[in-house]
């Protein structure tokens, strides 16, 4: 046994240890539930305050109507969109990991409860109360198992151009949503560019005090929050505006308003269904789940690489399936998070969880004391409001620099923003992710590679390729291939690493393949450097390996690729492998000078 083999079942021996203690950990973690939104809120900065309760007010001041809206739409009484916001809050600003992320009904998981219940009751029943608030619970529990079972790493999929090409199309569809409202036209279109093409075309019938009233929104907001950035300008436009309502009775005008929020608080309800009813919907609930989960992990992503900040996506599981939990409970219906509340509360300067619980404050004065104020509210200003902060989401400089980095990243920015405008969110998101994991797969499968060698002046090995006048070890080939070996480039690899010992002037007696670039490989891989190993045997050129890693090694000892002679050629760093050969070459000429003696 030598002294490599002596290291690697040392270091199994330090990896059995450490794989105790992981274990250990876990158990640990199942017992004791995370909750990141509490911890922030109990270490809270005073510098916050103003921040949050502006950022608060406005976001009640927006989501009071819209939440009703999604109550509407979820075939529930608009004021259950309003009830379905409460739990949530408190909930997330719990377990939530974002501080930003403003969490409760939406618009895609409120179409889906509707298309799920719909065949089972009628709408607005109490039998479709109940079969919405289970398909709430249905919700939050596979999201909680999906924390237990750690499927968060599935959000690592999502790469920045994703996000930044998923954030541009969420935005061109929350515009699209809200061209009917600031001009009062009826749109019968639910896509993009459909809604944009019939605005277009009944432009001229657009009621004018609507759409003068919204416009004059937009111009104030564009210009004064440009120039005061710390005040929040988008709760001034809607005060200035229902102030305009009641100042020059533009509701008898024809101005659209918010109208008479009924009252009333939710209360604690066990939903009472049957066992059918639990199995159609449960099907329901996985694709809920997952648009639900996507929307809020790639919304909350977003704003934490913008502000500079962490997120934990599979903590952002049991947020969310707790959330949905408590408002199951609660004569609720699915939620997940508002990428339109989120930038309203970050544009005023949301900086905790604090800002939610503010707006629930503000959305339970509302439904006890405060709903006649809200009556004026115009429809329109809320949506150019809405408008606003969805340019805030088109981030043209990022495309621009991913255009600069690398043309393909940028195409599939581009090609997702596409993907989610013509398709529904979730197939939107998992094409990007089909085009991001093809992307990475053709760079996994035809990687950089390069033979090593020494620079004059320059300490360790490089490139040959980089380096003018750099030279190769006589006789000793140095190859690196720059990815994982597996069956996607295993023939790939073999070719080049044949091509590179062509390449060679003087003869090669030795083949060095650096490991570095490899944690694990696959059966396919490892015989294919059987054959490539056989192949420079024949040609009496020795096949070593270095910086290899325990794991590695591991692997190659149970598919008997080690057997025999050939662990003895498996070295630990490249110098020692460059030690060994000149070793060989010491012995070679020592035997030569044997037998010249005899």
């Amino acid at each position: 046994m030598n002294f490599c083999q002596i290291q690697y079942i040392l270091l199994d021996q330090k990896k059995a240890d450490l794989a105790m203690t992981k274990a250990k950990t876990r158990n640990r973690n199942l017992i004791s539930i995370p909750m990141p939104g509490l911890k922030k809120l109990l270490s809270y900065r005073k510098q916050w305050l103003r921040g949050d309760v502006l950022a608060g007010l406005t976001v009640a001041a927006y989501l009071i109507p819209q939440c009703m809206a999604y109550g509407e739409l979820a075939g529930v009484e608009p004021v259950a969109g309003l009830w379905a916001i409460l739990p949530p809050m408190v909930i997330y600003a719990v377990f939530g990991s974002s501080p930003q992320l403003s969490i409760g009904p939406e618009s895609s998981t409120a179409v889906m409860t509707a298309v799920a219940i719909a065949p089972l009751a009628a709408a607005k029943t109490d039998a479709y109360i109940s079969l919405a608030a289970l398909l709430a619970l249905l919700m939050g529990a596979i999201c909680i198992i999906g924390y237990f079972t750690r499927l968060g790493f599935l959000a690592d999929l999502l790469s920045k151009p994703i996000l930044i090409g998923y954030m541009a199309g969420i935005a061109l569809i929350m515009i699209g949503g809200q061209l009917g409202k600031i001009g009062k036209i009826e749109i019968d279109a639910n896509a993009f560019f459909g809604q944009v093409s019939e605005f277009i075309s009944k432009l001229q019938l657009a009621h004018s005090p609507t759409l003068i009233l919204a416009i004059l929104v937009l111009v104030f907001l564009f210009a004064f929050q440009r120039r005061f950035p710390n005040l929040p300008i988008p709760l001034i436009a809607v005060l200035l505006s229902t102030a305009a309502v009641a100042l020059f009775n533009l509701d008898e005008r024809g101005v659209a308003v918010v109208g008479e929020i009924p009252a009333g608080l939710p209360h604690f309800v066990i939903p009472q269904v049957s066992v059918r009813d639990f199995s159609s919907l449960l099907a329901s609930a996985v694709g809920i789940a997952i648009v639900g989960y996507s929307d809020n992990v790639l919304s909350a992503r977003v704003f934490a690489n913008r502000n500079n900040y962490k997120i934990d996506a599979n903590q952002e599981l049991l947020a969310l399936g707790v959330a949905n939990v408590g408002n199951g409970f609660m004569q609720g219906f699915p939620i997940s998070s508002s990428g339109s509340r989120t930038v309203i509360g970050d544009s005023v300067g949301s900086k905790s969880q604090l800002f939610s619980l503010v707006a629930m404050i503000a959305v339970i004065l509302v439904l006890l004391f405060l709903r006649p104020i809200l009556a004026l509210f115009p429809k329109a200003a809320l949506g150019a409001i809405v408008i606003y902060a969805a340019t805030k989401l088109i981030e043209v400089s990022e495309f621009i620099r991913l255009y600069r980095f690398r043309p393909s990243e940028f195409i599939l920015a581009i090609l997702t923003t596409i993907a989610v405008l013509i398709t529904d969110i979730l197939v939107g998101v998992g094409i990007a992710v089909g085009l991001s994991v093809i992307e990475l797969f053709s760079r996994v499968a035809r990687p950089h590679d390069a033979v090593l060698g020494k620079v004059t002046d320059l300490a360790g090995l490089h490139d040959i390729d980089d380096w003018p006048g750099a030279e190769t070890i006589p006789g000793l080939v140095i190859y690196r291939y720059d990815a994982p070996l597996c069956f996607a480039n295993a023939e790939n690899f073999k070719r080049r690493a044949l091509e590179a010992i062509e390449s060679e002037v003087n003869p090669v007696e030795w083949f060095v393949l650096n490991m570095e670039a490899n944690v694990e490989i696959d059966i396919t891989a490892i015989d294919m450097l059987s054959e490539l190993r056989d192949e420079l045997a024949a040609q009496n050129i020795t096949f070593a390996m270095a910086r290899v890693k325990q794991d590695l090694y591991i692997e190659l000892e149970r598919a008997e690729f080690l057997k025999n002679s050939q662990a003895k050629h498996i070295y630990p760093t490249l110098p020692t492998a460059i030690a060994a050969f000149e070793q060989w070459n010491l012995d070679i000429v020592a035997n030569k000078d044997r037998n010249l003696k005899y």
